[in-house]
């Protein structure tokens, strides 16, 4: 079995959370979803999971940090093309996100960072290492 990575997000609105990462092409996991969490999958090894405050306190005894005022962390995501790079970011705007920083080209990598519904946020890249400065 290949290594997994879950990304616990702590959210205000479950419900929005999730109609919000459906809207930029997440799939949900009924399997581990519930009235308080909910699994989105990006990739066979990559899932988002959404949790309540309630639900994410009972996983920490620190405060949740409130990410539209501070950065907790950085979640930084590939894709395969630069048209795949615009459509997750357009999507992500359009489903009520935030695009906080202006797009990047670096010549072999293209990023563009947008923020979610609870101020999360995201990094998205596309890189041509054949592009790589040699």
């Amino acid at each position: 079995m290949s290594q997994q990575i879950f990304i616990n997000l702590p959210v205000k609105d479950l419900q929005q959370s999730m109609r919000f990462y459906t809207a930029i092409g997440f799939t949900n996991n009924p399997q581990f979803t519930d009235d308080k969490a909910a699994c989105m999958v990006v990739s066979d090894t990559i899932f988002v999971m959404l949790l309540t405050h309630e639900r994410f306190s009972d996983f920490t005894s620190k405060e949740i940090a409130d990410t539209k005022k501070t950065v907790a962390v950085l979640n930084a995501l590939s894709v395969t093309s630069p048209e795949a790079l615009n459509e997750l970011v357009n999507k992500a705007i359009e489903a009520g996100g935030n695009e906080y920083a202006e797009p990047k080209d670096y010549g072999f990598m293209q990023q563009r960072c947008f923020e979610d519904l609870d101020g999360h946020n995201w990094e998205i890249t596309y890189m041509d290492m054949s592009q790589f400065p040699k």
